[in-house]
């Protein structure tokens, strides 16, 4: 019987020409400047700049990026069979959180335009390309009200920003997001934060004397230790027992250590975590999951440590990394020696239980 496989982090392309498409001619400068005003801090110092040529360079050399997959639904279907893969979790590439909210007007009727460019994508299979729609969280009302539109879209996943401090907003253990967390915690759906540009590492990218970035780039995983500690220590969690938070592409192996030294923290070095009843790890294993694409030493040496229940393949089509379209070859070789019913949980079990497919 051949293998069940769904992908917890893929990507699509969104270009602003499609938002704008959804979007009223009167809101279109505003849409413009927001954007415009956003490439501008982007691009503030030479080390953002590298890092783009950088990663521009990389996504040309890779040939996934230029198929049609990457933007036609159809197409991405078609790329899917050839992997195997029977579902997969998408991402848009434009993270419009980022700068919607400096719309001088039109803010909410933008965020509806971008998801709905998303729920296009997927009408072709809604049941194989399950979009990620994105919900701002600089205005709490919206985000509730975007929410209950989504999920009468048959949302099957949100994505929110992984640092709210980026923002200049209060992390997420503040009563802020009370209401948001609540609603997404009584519909079911998983909350994600997908890493990357992280502007809290503009500095040590302007600092990296390497040409790709070589010293910045895997801080960037490392750094979703801060956002493990807001929701676990931070207490929200323990107020919203149900959520499931996914973080995608982590990494894994150092997530092992991170489990530990909270656990050791809390008992054997005495710091107290006033916001939680339980051990660290306690939250940890029943509400975050972690995406990874490829990384044999955390499957064969850390799985128990980490949480088998925890961790959720991907392809990440279509970036460099991604194993597409050798993905069976790849599993076979970073799962061997796995037992079969941990590699179903890995491979699709936890996925189709976070995602309620």
């Amino acid at each position: 019987m051949s293998e069940r496989l769904i992908s917890a982090d893929s990507h699509v392309r969104v270009t602003h020409e499609q938002i704008k498409a959804n979007l009223a001619p009167r809101y279109h400068q505003a849409y413009d400047d927001a954007v415009a005003a956003f490439a501008e801090r982007m691009a503030g110092g030479a080390g953002a700049a590298n890092a783009a040529g950088a990663a521009m360079k990389a996504a040309e050399a890779n040939s996934a990026f230029t198929r049609d997959g990457y933007w036609d639904p159809v197409e991405r279907l078609k790329d899917m069979d050839t992997d195997g893969v029977e579902a997969e979790v998408l991402y848009s590439e434009v993270s419009a959180f980022r700068y919607l909210a400096d719309m001088k007007e039109g803010m909410s009727e933008s965020v509806r335009a971008f998801n709905d460019v998303l729920q296009a994508f997927a009408e072709p299979d809604p049941k194989r390309l399950i979009v990620s729609y994105q919900i701002p969280i600089h205005d709490i009302d919206l985000a509730v009200a975007e929410v209950k539109r989504v999920v009468g879209l048959n949302a099957k996943s949100l994505q929110l920003p992984v640092f709210p401090s980026e923002f200049g907003l209060p992390e997420y253990f503040d009563e802020r997001y009370d209401p948001l967390f609540a609603l997404i915690e009584e519909t079911g759906l998983p909350i994600c934060c997908h890493i990357g540009l992280n502007t809290n590492l503009d500095d040590l990218m302007r600092r990296d004397p390497t040409p790709n970035k070589g010293v910045m780039v895997p801080v960037t995983g490392l750094m979703t230790a801060e956002a493990f500690g807001m929701w676990i220590m931070g207490g929200v969690f323990e107020k919203f027992p149900r959520l499931k938070v996914v973080f995608v592409e982590p990494g894994l192996a150092w997530v092992a250590w991170w489990i530990h030294i909270v656990d050791d923290m809390a008992t054997r070095q005495g710091y107290s975590f006033p916001a939680i009843t339980e051990l660290p790890s306690f939250y940890f294993r029943r509400n975050v999951f972690l995406t990874f694409i490829e990384e044999r030493i955390a499957l064969e040496r850390l799985r128990d440590v980490i949480g088998v229940e925890n961790m959720l393949w991907s392809t990440d089509f279509p970036h460099p990394v991604t194993s597409w379209p050798n993905s069976k070859k790849i599993i076979e070789e970073q799962l061997a020696g796995v037992p079969a019913d941990e590699r179903e949980l890995i491979l699709s079990g936890n996925a189709a239980r976070v995602w309620n497919l």
